[in-house]
This record gives structure tokens, sequence and C-alpha cells, in this order.
């Protein structure tokens, strides 16, 4: 391990730049050297309240800084292309919220510029790193599934619409800024997961529906213009003759959905609660794990250390190359590339093929 710190810089002092900022200023491996925002009153305050040497609303000229090696990108998902080609194009590895971008064209801009100039880009998959993803990682490693060949993410929420819910910003609910709603918002970590587990296989072809149905607070759907969908559903045919269900829900008149969850021709590993599934003859195995006592030898006896305990964790040690990072990054795409696929489906009133997807795919990025 190296015994420099990592310099990082924060652009976006919201909500999602705060939470960055508060868990790189918890490493005893990082020093972050600068932050950037667009309102100078609120990234003062920030820059004040967490002691952050330098300031700016330019956020080119955080980049122009050669002490910082690495930069999060915590802005919405329309901006993330502009920025994050901006910073690996001036030398900084780069971690981005999720979604990679507003839309597959961009999310791809993005991979490329990073393969061109050699540097590090990850995306904030925060459910990569739960206990339960690792190890249902190790089970199907392992050959506990056999041959997978079914999957399903899901995502719930009874009713948490940004905005008109109570909570959040507008910007979260306008197509226009956003890209999309429950599906960029949520379903981007549970469709991640679920590729992630199966060794990120190739979609397609794809066909879905989206929905915006149920009763929401009048005054505020006209204040915020909202108009992305509150639900979706998709059905995905992956390569390697798997199928992969998606249900992901803002609101719903619902106490709960199934988790997400992947079967195989030996055995079966629902997410949430923990389960792994298998049938020795007529013996047929419901079971669980003790998590806790995994997840604390994986770090002790593997000697695994902080590697994986959260996304930014993980991208510092890659930054610092003590291992070699998860590909969020393709992950992410070939996600961002399922969820055009539903709104693609939904739009047509067909299936379609991941072709289609990538060549209908547009620039949705706003100049930052």
């Amino acid at each position: 391990m190296k015994s420099e710190k990592i310099t990082v810089g924060v652009i976006g002092v919201g909500q999602i730049g705060k939470l960055h900022l508060e868990t790189y200023l918890s490493m005893p491996n990082v020093r972050v050297v600068g932050i950037a925002g667009r309102d100078p009153q609120r990234t003062e305050a920030v820059a004040r309240q967490y002691n952050i040497p330098f300031w700016t609303t330019n956020y080119h000229a955080l980049l122009e800084n050669p002490n910082i090696q690495a930069v999060s990108v915590c802005l919405h998902n329309n901006l993330h292309m502009p920025v994050s080609v901006a910073a690996l194009r001036a030398g900084k590895h780069v971690f981005c919220e999720k979604p990679i971008a507003g839309s597959y064209h961009d999310g791809l801009i993005m991979l490329e510029t990073a393969a061109q100039q050699n540097r590090l880009l990850s995306i904030q998959l925060s459910d990569l790193f739960s206990k339960e993803t690792k190890a249902a990682k190790v089970a199907i490693e392992n050959g506990w599934l056999g041959a997978p060949y079914l999957a399903h993410s899901s995502g719930f929420r009874r009713r948490g619409r940004p905005f008109v819910d109570g909570y959040g910003s507008s910007d979260f609910v306008k197509k226009e800024i956003a890209g999309g709603g429950a599906l960029y918002d949520l379903g981007v970590y549970h469709i991640a997961n679920i590729l992630y587990l199966l060794g990120n296989p190739r979609p397609l072809r794809m066909s879905g529906r989206t929905f915006q149905q149920t009763e929401m607070h009048q005054g505020r759907k006209n204040a915020s213009h909202f108009n992305v969908e509150e639900l979706a559903v998709g059905l995905v045919n992956l390569e390697n003759n798997i199928a992969l269900s998606v249900i992901e829900a803002w609101a719903m008149h619902l106490d709960h959905l199934e988790s997400s969850y992947i079967t195989g021709t030996m055995g079966g590993i629902r997410l949430n609660p923990f389960g792994l599934f298998r049938s020795l003859g007529d013996l047929d195995l419901n079971t669980t794990a003790d998590l806790d006592s995994f997840d604390f030898r994986s770090k002790n006896v593997q000697e695994t250390g902080d590697c994986f305990d959260g996304p930014q964790q993980h991208f510092i040690a890659a930054v610092e190359e003590r291992i070699q990072p998860i590909p969020t990054a393709e992950i992410a795409l070939n996600t961002m590339l399922i969820l055009e696929g539903i709104y693609l489906s939904e739009h047509l009133g067909c299936e379609v093929t991941a072709d289609l997807v990538k060549s209908n795919s547009q620039g949705n990025a706003i100049p930052a």
C-alpha cells in the first residue's frame, strides 16, 4: 500500500456530495483538497463545515489543480458525462454517482474517454458491497447455482417519489435533468447488482412497461413538472440463456415485493433476507448464513481490509493499485442499456434488441 494519501476533489455539494465528503474524510488514506459547486454561498458553507481548504463555483478550476489525483462527480444524471469527461481529460481518476449518465450514448463516451486517457472510471454502485452481495458472489463462484437461468431485480417503495412525496428536489422527477424516474434512481442499483453477480452478461433483447398512475399532490406535481415513471417492469434476455425480470417502484399500492434473486440448475440465492436454496435428492435445503462472521473473515483472514467496505473505499484502493477494481463502469453501461431498452419498448409497444437501443440512444447531456 502506498504511504501517501490520495488527494481528491468533490464536484457537487448537495446532499450526495456531502455524503461523498464525509466518507472521504473518514478515510485515513485520503485528503480532500477542494470542492466545486454551483451556488457560491452553499459551496463556501460546505467548505467551512468540513474544513476544506479550497472551494470554487468553476469545476474547471478544481480540475486544473495538479495536486488532485481523483474527483467525485456528484451532480444530476445529465451532467455526469460532460463533467466526467472533462475530469478524465484533465488526468483525474473519476468516481461518478449512479447512473453512469443520462443515456447509454453518453455513458459510452465516458467509458471510451477513460480508456483513451488511461484513467480509472468507477460508478457508485453501493449494493455491490453489501454483505449479502459479497456472500452471494462467493457462493456463485463456488458453484452453488450450477448454470444460472433466471434472475429477478426488485425495488420497492410504498410511496416514496422524490419531491411530490415530501423529500428531495424536483430535479429528480424532471426527465430533462434526471433522464428517468424510478429506474434511474433505484433500479440502477438492483439491476447492476444482478448483472455483477452473473458476471455482467450482455443484454440481447428487452421488453417493458412504465407507469405514472397513482395519485399525487397536485400542487407539488405542477410545481415539479413531474414527467418520469414511478413504476417500471421489464423482461430482459441476457446472453448465456439467462432471463432477467425487473420491477422497480417509487409508489405502489402493496406492502412489499419479493426481493432480488437468482436461480440456477443446482441452487438458488435470494438477497434480502439472504437465503441459499438447494435440493439433495428428496431433501430440500432452505438455509441462511452468518453474514457478520463471513464479512469479518473476509477482511481478516482473506486480508481484503477496507477494499470492499464500500464503493468509495474500493475506488481509492484501486487508485492506490491495491486491488483489481470491479468493472463498475462496464456494469453500469450494460445497466443503462437495459433501462433505455425498457423505455424504448414502452414507446414502440414491442420487444427491442440491444442493437436497436444502441442505435436509438441519444446524448442527453446538459452543458456544464
